[in-house]
């Protein structure tokens, strides 16, 4: 089982420096914002980073371009900080170590990018007032999207229980997703379809380097 953790504490930090420097900077930031106010409420999450678009006005957040990425780091509370964490210290680790630290790096923050991309483009479409996210959920769903790749086209990368791993977290995420209030919805999608995506393109490029 791929997903099963046996390092030690400090296997983990030589193994997976990527993962270790996410989980720490995500961690500090929340101790960061909770002393600058409430990380649940709006006002603070506009103040300190939080992903905002305006529909009519900057429907896709391009005049602060910076909160596509400094949203992926807030968390509303210390639950929402805890199960994206979890995820992170659970599941990014394989994906690191396919990739290496800074392809796996690059990819995570892309993913986290195409996750707000998409839940702008849905705000414009559905006329919303104004769309707010935090959370690194976009960026870890595409830690998965680029699992999903994996297991559906190179099996032989994933034993069959990793598989079905995958298959069963992304089937219960798109229902917690679209089940549960204030969930970002189209962050999660937008996430997973850009690892899917960007994982073809790693793809790709192996298979020209290995033709040369």
């Amino acid at each position: 089982m791929l997903f099963l953790r046996y390092e030690s504490f400090r296997g983990y930090l030589r193994a997976y420096p990527g993962t270790v420097v996410l989980i720490a900077l995500n961690v500090i930031y929340f101790i960061i914002i909770a002393l600058n106010g409430d990380p649940n409420d709006g006002e603070t999450a506009v103040r300190m980073g939080g992903f905002l678009t305006v529909p009519g006005i900057d429907p896709f957040g391009m005049e602060e371009p910076w909160r596509y990425i400094s949203s992926l780091f807030m968390h509303a509370s210390l639950n929402h900080l805890f199960f994206n964490m979890f995820a992170l210290l659970v599941f990014a680790p394989p994906l690191e170590y396919l990739l290496r630290t800074t392809r796996y790096l690059i990819l995570y923050m892309l993913c986290g990018v195409g996750g707000n991309l998409l839940a702008a483009a849905v705000a414009v479409l559905k006329g919303d007032e104004y769309h707010l996210s935090v959370g690194a959920s976009g960026a870890i769903y595409g830690v998965y999207g680029a699992y999903l790749f994996i297991a559906l086209l190179r099996k032989s990368l994933l034993d069959a229980s990793s598989r079905k791993t995958v298959y069963i977290i992304l089937a219960f995420g798109v229902v917690y997703s679209f089940l549960t209030p204030q969930v970002d919805v189209w962050g999660h999608v937008g996430g997973a379809l850009t690892g899917f995506l960007l994982y073809v393109v790693v793809e790709r490029k192996k298979a020209w380097r290995s033709g040369h």
